[in-house]
């Protein structure tokens, strides 16, 4: 199978990467707009009419127009991926994680309306679903979730600053309002009854993420050990082509980089101290690929009937 798709903001950082990646996908047609015509509603509304698919790439109340603009063409209405935060808890939505459950990658097929994961929630709630689910980890139990992003999570104006205007700092933390809008998206659909504390954080480089979470395991139900939720997150991902779980590591001054440029693959590991009872949990991702543009193009194959 195969399909049209019209990528609504193919010019930001997200939407030209989705568009690269398509341009490898036997199938696909990829619907543009002329640059100067963009803006114009009448053309959006002509290229959504004859899209079977459109991936929205844009701030959100500008995708929740859209929204609106697509649904008006009644039996013409494309399916749409909206990779904006506008619609990724709302109600008739699918989230677009599909190793989130067993059935959750035959739901976005079947999907009119998916929202696509943000970065930050893709590497947490990966991490923090399973141990959930499994009962390891408690849904009311204080998290907190620490990361940090390369630039280019930023968009445009991010970008300029550190690549071209050079005024950014080398890192900082932000959010700490504790307030991030990604916040309600990784409580939800890791399960969690208590809202955990998230801590994001920017570094000079483009891209790459690292997410991380820290457990006292002698505070933990089960004070399980770090093979034992290794264990739980194989068996969970098994069978997954793009989330990967590395060995339990329990070497003392072990070390990860967030630089993970050009991969749609999630990968997952569990470092701890048994002598302190001690575990951090990381995810590590491009921002960009399995946090953005790579999740779209495997919703956009689901939808459509491509393998992923």
């Amino acid at each position: 199978m195969g399909g049209r798709v019209f990528i609504d903001g193919e010019a930001g950082t997200t939407g030209l990467q989705i568009r690269e990646r398509l341009a490898a996908v036997p199938g696909i047609e990829v619907l543009s707009i002329e640059h100067e015509r963009r803006k114009e509603t009448a053309r959006r509304r002509e290229l959504m009419a004859a899209a079977d698919v459109v991936i929205l790439c844009l701030p959100d109340d500008a995708a929740k127009d859209a929204v609106v603009l697509a649904s008006a063409l009644g039996p013409d209405a494309p399916a749409i991926i909206d990779a904006s935060t506008a619609h990724r808890t709302a109600p008739g939505w699918t989230y677009g994680f599909a190793e989130l459950t067993a059935g959750q990658a035959n739901a976005i097929a079947q999907a009119r309306l998916v929202s696509n994961p943000g970065c930050y929630p893709t590497g947490a709630i990966a991490l923090v679903r399973p141990l959930v689910d499994a009962g390891l980890i408690p849904d009311d139990f204080p998290l907190t979730v620490n990361a940090v992003s390369g630039y280019s999570g930023g968009g445009n104006s991010m970008i300029a600053a550190y690549e071209v205007a050079k005024t950014a700092p080398a890192f900082e933390l932000y959010g700490l309002g504790l307030d991030h809008k990604h916040v309600v998206e990784l409580q939800h659909y890791s399960g969690l009854k208590r809202r955990p504390i998230f801590v994001p954080s920017v570094g000079n480089f483009r891209q790459g993420m690292l997410v991380s979470v820290p457990l006292h395991l002698d505070e933990l139900p089960r004070n399980p050990s770090a093979a034992e939720l290794t264990d739980v997150l194989i068996g969970h991902y098994d069978g997954s082509t793009q989330v990967s779980v590395m060995p339990a590591s329990t070497e003392l001054g072990g070390r990860i980089s967030a630089e993970t440029v050009g991969t749609d693959v999630l990968e997952l590991f569990v470092f701890a101290n048994p002598h302190i009872a001690q575990a951090v949990l990381v995810a590590r991702l491009d921002n960009l690929g399995k946090g953005a543009a790579g999740a779209a193009v495997q919703n956009l194959k689901l939808m459509i009937g491509l393998a992923t």
